[in-house]
């Protein structure tokens, strides 16, 4: 018989954080996040609760942990967007559809219970985190912010009789598909059309004065999408402790206008996939070495974010940008560049790549099923 109980104590919360380890175990494509991080992230005094509702799940059969979900209800997407939504994320199981029909039930009560009318997942509490379950590329290498799963995952969804909803792809790109001297051409005369330039940063100090900036334009950025939830600004502090310090500023690259707005940018990161998981969930005593030599020497990178005003799209702005990362990447000797997921429906996004020669090499899915 299996059991769903809801983590009410530290040490349920550890079980939670500590379950995919389990199921994990020397597969050679999953990368386990930070435990200790992850622990914090679930603290309700986190401002990243003011608009969302949570409930954490485990299941267990024969008095051993075999799954666990998080339903959770983000009221700026209800509110605003009018989508009476319960999202489940952190789904890990054992390959047994009962195990796996269990815990959505339990996502499906919790949803009842605040008068949701369907689930949509896996999806974190907001856009900002991972989300879409892997449905090709099982034999790729998860980056660092996207979800790895193993095949029986998807199969599970269509037998309980959940349908696909947003799709996303990410693409894997040889830096020798980058034409230097187009991109030198263009940005040029781009530069001088608009009276648009570079912004480099030399530290992380420097940068930070932007960083609301870019959180801004990536909400003008996406706003068009039927599926955006605008980022909040208590969300915008939380990605900041969380993600800044892995960011090198070299990989950052800025356009402003001759206003001194910022127009466009994007963050890309050397990969920590092989560094994560040689810190098996710790960051000491060893975890921040293999970070560290992960920034130092690494030919693999990951785009993170981009953003583009729309007042600028189709004018070739990105060409600036894609001009300063191929510089950043020759002089760290980057060989391959892996973006992060992108919705299939972003089809404006996904025109930034045609002339690279990208190459799909995932694909994932969120499920949704009406009560």
């Amino acid at each position: 018989m299996i059991q769903i109980k809801e983590v009410q104590t530290k040490q349920d919360l550890k079980d939670f954080v500590k379950f995919p380890f389990k199921l994990y175990k020397d597969n050679p494509y999953w990368v386990p996040s930070i435990i200790k991080e992850e622990i914090r992230s679930f603290n309700k005094k986190n401002d990243i609760f003011k608009s969302v509702s949570v409930q954490l799940l485990l299941a267990y059969k024969n008095n051993k942990i075999v799954g666990r979900v998080a339903c959770s209800i983000n009221w700026s997407e209800v509110n605003d967007l009018h989508k009476p939504k319960v999202r489940f994320g952190w789904l890990d199981m054992i390959d047994d559809l009962e195990v796996t029909k269990a815990l959505l039930n339990a996502v499906t009560n919790f949803g009842k219970k605040h008068n949701m009318q369907y689930m949509e997942g896996p999806m974190g509490f907001s856009n900002m985190d991972k989300a879409g379950m892997l449905t090709e590329g099982f034999d790729y290498i998860a980056t660092m912010i996207g979800l790895y799963n193993l095949p029986y995952y998807p199969e599970h969804m269509i037998k309980l009789g959940l349908k696909p909803e947003a799709e996303w792809v990410e693409y894997k790109i040889d830096i020798d598909s980058f034409q230097e001297d187009k991109i030198n051409h263009i940005s040029n005369i781009v530069a001088q059309r608009y009276g648009v330039k570079n912004l480099n940063f030399k530290t992380i100090k420097e940068l930070m004065p932007y960083v609301d900036e870019m959180f801004a334009l990536l909400n003008k950025t996406y706003a068009d999408l039927q599926s955006f939830v605008p980022i909040e600004p208590f969300q915008v502090e939380h990605y900041k402790k969380k993600y800044l310090s892995f960011i090198h500023p070299d990989f950052i690259s800025c356009v402003m206008d001759k206003h001194n707005k910022m127009i466009a940018f994007a963050i890309t990161m050397p990969s920590f996939s092989r560094a994560f998981q040689k810190a098996n969930g710790k960051l000491f005593p060893f975890g921040f070495w293999h970070i560290l030599q992960a920034m130092k020497k690494n030919n693999h990178v990951e785009y993170y974010l981009i953003g583009v005003d729309p007042e600028y799209r189709n004018k070739g702005v990105t060409a600036l940008i894609f001009k300063e990362i191929y510089n950043c990447f020759k002089k760290h000797n980057i060989t391959f560049i892996e973006t992060n997921p992108m919705l299939e429906e972003n089809t404006k996004i996904q025109q930034l790549w045609k002339n690279l020669s990208p190459e799909i090499h995932k694909r994932r899915k969120t499920f949704r099923l009406d009560f």
